[in-house]
């Protein structure tokens, strides 16, 4: 027999799906949260985090996570472990394939997030969480007066050792071109700080160390000379890759593969909202994540409730 279509079917259970969740467990919806591993998305693997309102000393991201799925059970929300393998949005009751079933629903709402384009280098994975990391203002102040390396060469990565100079002692900044990609505006502000040292014509070829970070191996590539820096941290910023292969073309989306969407956190396709590190955003945070959640199921409600005869 075929499942009753639910009022909201949320994809992706990190802090956007999982606050859109409470919101519409709440307002009485109809709603399931889809998840194809462990709530929490990518905050799962942060170690500590200190800018995360309410928590003045800190708190883990396992824990946090934790707390708000625990806040999203006290309302009942139905969590199911299953992997999302395409969608149908042609017509007014969306279509959800599943590994294991097909759920119809009336609104949507994809929080699935988004993940760092990684080296591929010996030592990264080690590393992850111990020197490694791809967020500067999640771990930039647990590096005060530190030695670091920033791998990059955009908007984004000279925006972020910009950022990182506050704290660590100095910042080699390496990138495999002789010229940034980043605007000129932060090419001069990077230039004219006197904490950043630039490695050009470079890659990062290995990370060293015993239980974190201590070395990092760089390659010129049109010399092929390898140097060791010795640095007790190493920042990536080689691009995010969005979570939306399952999409299949059913949504706009930007030159990078985000979600388009509208200040309401609705998609080109009505009744379809996302939120999070998915979409089109300036900033990916735990607290902007949460307030586009909190968007994505208000206007959701609303849709269903204009939707009704």
């Amino acid at each position: 027999m075929k499942d009753a279509p639910y009022d909201c079917v949320i994809i992706g259970a990190g802090p956007a799906g999982l606050t859109a969740g409470i919101y519409a467990a709440r307002s009485r919806l109809r709603v399931v949260l889809l998840e194809k591993t462990a709530p929490g998305g990518q905050i799962l693997v942060s170690d500590w985090i200190e800018n995360y309102p309410g928590f003045p000393e800190g708190i883990s991201g396992p824990e946090l996570m934790q707390k708000m799925a625990d806040q999203a059970a006290r309302f009942e929300l139905p969590l199911r472990t299953d992997e999302v393998v395409s969608v149908d949005f042609s017509s007014p009751l969306k279509t959800i394939h599943l590994h294991d079933g097909t759920l119809e629903a009336r609104t949507v709402i994809i929080a699935t997030g988004a993940s760092p384009r990684k080296l591929g280098v010996p030592g990264e994975e080690m590393f992850f969480g111990k020197g490694v990391s791809f967020c500067a203002t999640c771990d930039g102040p647990f590096f005060r007066d530190k030695t670091l390396v920033a791998v990059g060469g955009g908007d984004t990565a000279v925006q972020e050792t910009l950022f990182l100079t506050k704290f660590a002692k100095k910042v080699y900044l390496v990138h495999r071109r002789d010229a940034l990609r980043a605007a000129k505006i932060l090419q001069e502000k990077a230039f004219a700080n006197e904490k950043i040292e630039w490695v050009w014509d470079s890659v990062v070829t290995e990370l060293k160390g015993l239980d974190s970070v201590e070395k990092v191996l760089v390659k010129n590539v049109k010399t092929s000379q390898v140097r060791e820096i010795a640095a007790q941290g190493c920042f990536i910023w080689v691009g995010i890759v969005p979570t939306t292969q399952f999409l299949g073309g059913s949504l706009t989306l930007d030159d990078g593969g985000f979600i388009m969407v509208d200040r309401k956190m609705e998609t080109s396709v009505p009744g379809v909202f996302a939120a999070g590190d998915v979409r089109n955003t300036p900033l990916r945070q735990v607290a902007t994540a949460v307030g586009d959640g909190a968007m994505a199921a208000m206007s959701a409600e609303h849709y269903l409730e204009q939707a009704r005869p």
